[in-house]
Formats: structure tokens, C-alpha cells, sequence
């Protein structure tokens, strides 16, 4: 088994487009509501769930702590709905996206995601599973409950990946 040394990148919008959404309130439209006591950040990704008679649900996923080196080895994708993850502690975590590769996950990308950060993963996009870091990290989750297939799981045969260091 060959492994290949992941780097992991800067999230940015731009950087993260082809793959989904980064939540964040930076460049969000801002509505003042409830007679001005609350800011509204207003429509920060796009769910996509309603495919096949799905539904939106909302969960909270408790992730335990990854610790350096992460090997990244298999993939999943959602192909009838997208899924949110939003942090709720002050920590980072991890993003590990790839591109299709006639229907199995291309060579990964990594994102460091900072604390208050969360990314829409789009429908059908592989992606690893929650990495947290640092410590157990709760996060709200925004996917889709329905009939149907919505979970495919790949194997990487010929090669692992792995992320050694998280620069800062």
C-alpha cells in the first residue's frame, strides 16, 4: 500500500465552490429581526434534500478527537442530498473532499476549518467522515431523512493518504 502525504489547505469559498458551501457569517447578507434584537445571517448554504420524497432533519453529531497522522483511506458521498456541518465548540476540524473519478472518489483535498466555521457538503460530493480535532466537538448537522439509497462508501485501493501536520 502506497501512502501519499495530504497536506491540508486554507478553507476559503473559493477553494471550497466546486465541492459545496462554507458556512460562515463573513460576507453573509445580514437582516436586523425581532424588532432589531437579533441579527439574521441569512441564507448561508444550500440544502438540497427534497430528491425522492426526503426530508430535512437536523442532528447533533458528537465527534471524537483525531490525532496527527490521520490516515485517510476510504470516502462516502450522499447522492440524494446535501449535509451541513456546523461546530458548535470553538475548535477547528477537519474537511477532507475529492472530486468524482467516474463514480469513485479523485485524489483528496483537505481544508482546515476554523473555529465558528462549517461547510455544506453538495449532494453527491465524496467527502471523509467528521474529523474533529483537539477534543470531543459537538456540531449541528443539516441533512436529509427519506426513502432511498443516500450512502456510498469507497475504499481507496491502491493508495492511503495521510495528513502528518496542520499548520496554523
Amino acid at each position: 500500500m502506497r501512502i501519499v502525504p495530504l497536506p491540508v489547505r486554507a478553507l476559503s469559498k473559493e477553494a471550497f465552490a466546486h465541492f459545496g458551501d462554507v458556512v460562515e457569517t463573513e460576507g453573509a447578507e445580514l437582516r436586523m429581526i425581532n424588532q432589531g434584537s437579533t441579527e439574521r445571517f441569512h441564507d448561508l448554504a444550500t440544502i438540497d434534500v427534497s430528491d425522492g420524497g426526503g426530508s430535512a432533519i437536523v442532528s447533533l453529531f458528537r465527534g471524537q478527537p483525531f490525532s496527527l497522522p490521520i490516515t485517510i483511506s476510504m470516502m462516502e458521498r450522499h447522492p440524494l442530498g446535501s449535509q451541513l456541518f456546523f461546530p458548535l465548540s470553538q475548535r477547528p476540524f477537519l474537511a477532507v473532499v475529492a472530486p468524482d473519478a467516474d463514480g469513485l472518489p479523485g485524489e483528496p483535498v483537505a481544508f482546515l476549518c476554523p473555529p465558528g466555521t462549517g461547510v455544506n457538503y453538495a449532494r453527491n460530493t465524496w467527502h471523509h467522515p467528521l474529523l474533529s480535532l483537539e477534543a470531543v466537538s459537538d456540531f449541528i448537522v443539516v441533512d436529509r431523512d427519506g426513502p432511498g439509497d443516500n450512502l456510498e462508501e469507497r475504499v481507496y485501493g491502491n493508495a492511503h493518504y495521510r495528513i502528518d501536520a496542520i499548520a496554523s
